[in-house]
């Protein structure tokens, strides 16, 4: 699941590029989602949620992808599994403990191509461990509104995390492996619209 990310886990707070035609383009948190899936009891059933509370920047190249950064900041207060008391334990010490580490995050060092696909390479800091981590991602539109002046671009990306590499180690007393390791992120990002002049 996801801590101080880019995502900052964790799904993207970008770095200004210095040169080019990068451009800051701002993300439409309202429809966006930073959203996980964990397996319960050897995936007989999974647990869905997300995270609402969260900041990305992206400084998109609109000539070369490539240089383009990305960084977020995702609240870990924030999680939402739709059950309160869940919720709740997630924030505590067995799981992300949320008051000593409030925050995940993503920053990218470079984007690099791989035939239809972007990956995002950077650094992931979650519960206080900080790893090197590549996220697959792709780019959807541009799509244009009426007038032609304005566009969105959709980023979708899809990561998985081991929770032990992160140091979020907690089991269930008397059911083994009732909570899986693998934590499959979804991140699905929308910018505002932007000029195309």
């Amino acid at each position: 699941m996801l801590k101080r990310i880019l995502l900052g886990v964790l799904l993207f707070t970008a770095v200004a590029a210095q040169t080019g035609s990068s451009r800051l383009y701002p993300i439409d948190v309202n429809h966006s989602t930073i959203g996980f899936s964990v397996p319960i009891m050897n995936g007989l059933s999974k647990v869905t949620g997300k995270f609402t509370d969260f900041t990305v920047t992206l400084n998109n190249d609109e000539k070369d992808t490539t240089k383009s950064s990305v960084s977020a900041i995702i609240k870990t207060a924030s999680i939402s599994t739709g059950i309160a008391a869940r919720d709740n334990h997630l924030r505590t010490a067995d799981f992300f403990d949320a008051e000593k580490y409030p925050e995940i995050s993503f920053q990218s060092n470079r984007i690099e191509k791989k035939g239809k696909e972007f990956i995002a390479v950077g650094a992931f800091t979650m519960h206080g461990v900080s790893k090197e981590i590549s996220i697959p991602f792709t780019i959807a539109g541009p799509t244009k509104n009426a007038a032609g002046d304005k566009e969105n671009l959709g980023y979708a990306a899809h990561i998985t995390l081991n929770r032990r590499d992160f140091g979020i180690n907690w089991e269930h007393k008397t059911v083994p492996n009732f909570i899986g390791d693998n934590i499959e992120i979804e991140l699905l990002l929308i910018t505002k619209a932007v000029d195309t002049k």
